[in-house]
């Protein structure tokens, strides 16, 4: 779509009466799917949560709260089972009731195959159905923190989605699509009116909505827009086409918040920016050593480290709004330290002496795999990169594109140098680990696309899901990330800093996990 085209769209839109209930709400990324369980990823996570509903979310602040369990705790006579109450008298948009029976069917859809939810499940060996409103989860040990895994497991109709032929998740690094993939039937606040990937996706309130007494409900009506280009982006907002975008490009954060009638709010966020390095292949594709892998050398990877200018891409690239690290777990999570979140010296000599080390004195060139539309300017930060690790000999070859043909290449073990941002909705280390530095396999790795394998160090891994003596848990998994950055698994960058630009109208706190649900927003 052209801007002119867009901005025609929007104006049309503008003119048809967009009342003071409508949000108008744009972010640089689409959802990547309507399918609850085919990909996890902020923006499709979005998307879901004003559709569809899990057991328990996160409010503003972080905290739990209940959705569709009222509340839950470890059985009384078996600390192996954690026992959810669900909420009576929900039913989804199609006026079907909501029972126990969904929620084992939404935990056992999530836990197969081509779902990107299972590393979060893995402990889980049974769901049963006690009755309609009580359902029981048996783990393959005692789990303590199991609930923080499921703030993004959404609940699916089960009738519908055998109706409808999607018991089987859809496959998104395959390039399959499905019906659930634009279409949808959920417990959510917000229901489907239209969906039109990349370009426009309206919602209207759900009159039957269970908490319509419980939430300020202010929004009747949502129009999402992908505007990728940021300052079409900003001007939609500047000129209130649209009320309400998450991403204010950082060049841009003081001219949104001195307009009248807009505003700029921040907070840190719950993710972290680095780069993966292909490093478990003997040899890899898209360089110019013939026979060997240069990313196998954990010098090399020392190097390329020391080469990033952390400071330099806060400064110039994020325009402050960032905040270095030498670790992949932002400040949030259970098992970051000051220690581990130390930022690597920038030390050209010696990052030049460990590549002379290696054999690479002269250097070599690989290409890397940058998104354009998911993270805080990650093609300026990836262009940036390119320039640093120049000076050490590597030469960088840039492939920008935008995430829905970024994303696949990890999954499918299809780059050898990629950027990635992660999240932790489980505020755990274990959620980390078991995609990112577990081998990848069935059950864990999935996003794990560096080719690193540590039988021992899976085995810690696996250990946290079961482990209640919280001290002895803490230190297992200090012991792993004295690994992983022994290892240099990653290039960590930055956390993330979150700045979503509104019109004053728009009433909301920026939630830490970038994730607004819209039934808390006030409309003034």
């Amino acid at each position: 779509m052209t801007k002119f085209m867009l901005a025609a769209t929007l104006l049309a839109t503008t003119a048809l009466g967009a009342n003071a209930e409508t949000l108008r709400w744009a972010r640089a990324g689409d959802s990547l799917t309507l399918d609850p369980h085919a990909q996890n990823e902020g923006p499709t996570h979005t998307l879901a949560h004003q559709i569809y509903e899990p057991l328990i979310i996160r409010d503003t602040a972080g905290e739990f709260q209940a959705a569709l369990a009222t509340d839950w705790a470890v059985k009384e006579d078996d600390p192996n089972v954690w026992v959810f109450n669900l909420r009576q008298g929900v039913k989804f948009h199609d006026g079907s009731d909501f029972t126990a029976e969904d929620v084992v069917f939404s935990f056992e859809r999530a836990q197969s195959e081509k779902s990107a939810m299972k590393e979060l499940l893995n402990s889980i060996v049974e769901v049963r159905a006690v009755d309609d409103h009580t359902v029981e989860f048996v783990t393959d040990g005692p789990n303590p923190i199991l609930p923080n895994n499921f703030t993004n497991l959404f609940i699916i109709d089960k009738d519908w989605t055998e109706a409808n032929g999607v018991v089987e998740v859809q496959d998104i690094a395959a390039g399959e699509s499905n019906y659930a993939a634009t279409n949808a039937n959920g417990t959510g606040p917000f229901t489907l009116v239209s969906r039109e990937p990349d370009v426009l996706t309206v919602l209207e309130q759900n009159p039957e909505y269970w908490g319509m007494d419980e939430f300020p409900m202010a929004v009747t009506r949502i129009e999402y827009r992908p505007i990728q280009n940021a300052a079409t982006r900003v001007a939609a907002l500047l000129s209130g086409e649209v009320d309400f975008i998450q991403d204010v490009p950082v060049q841009d954060l003081a001219r949104v918040d001195a307009t009248d009638g807009l505003q700029v709010k921040t907070t840190p966020q719950n993710r972290t920016i680095f780069f993966g390095m292909n490093q478990g292949a003997d040899d890899i594709e898209r360089d110019d050593v013939d026979g060997k892998n240069p990313l196998a050398d954990v010098n090399v990877r020392r190097a390329m480290n020391m080469a990033i200018n952390r400071a330099a891409i806060q400064q110039v690239v994020m325009q402050g709004q960032s905040q270095p690290t030498g670790v992949i777990i932002p400040p949030f999570v259970n098992g970051w330290t000051e220690a581990l979140d130390a930022v690597p010296e920038g030390d050209m000599d010696a990052a030049r002496a460990l590549m002379e080390e290696a054999g690479y004195g002269d250097g070599f060139s690989i290409q890397l795999d940058c998104p354009n539309d998911r993270y805080v300017n990650d093609e300026g930060i990836c262009q940036a990169a390119v320039g640093m690790l120049g000076q050490i000999g590597v030469q960088v070859n840039l492939n920008a594109q935008p995430k829905a043909q970024h994303f696949p290449l990890i999954q499918n073990g299809t780059t050898d140098f990629y950027m990635l941002g992660w999240g932790v909705p489980t505020y755990d280390s274990e959620y980390v680990f078991n995609f990112l530095a577990h081998t990848k396999g069935d059950e864990r790795g999935s996003w794990n696309a560096t080719g690193y394998s540590n039988e021992e160090l899976d085995a810690k891994i696996q250990s946290l899901s079961s482990e209640t003596d919280l001290e002895a848990r803490d230190a297992t998994i200090a012991e792993i990330w004295e690994t992983v950055q022994d290892e240099q698994l990653y290039l960590p960058i930055h956390h993330q800093v979150l700045n979503w630009g509104m019109a004053d109208k728009v009433g909301t706190e920026v939630s830490p996990e970038d994730d607004p649900k819209f039934k808390f927003f006030e409309m003034n």
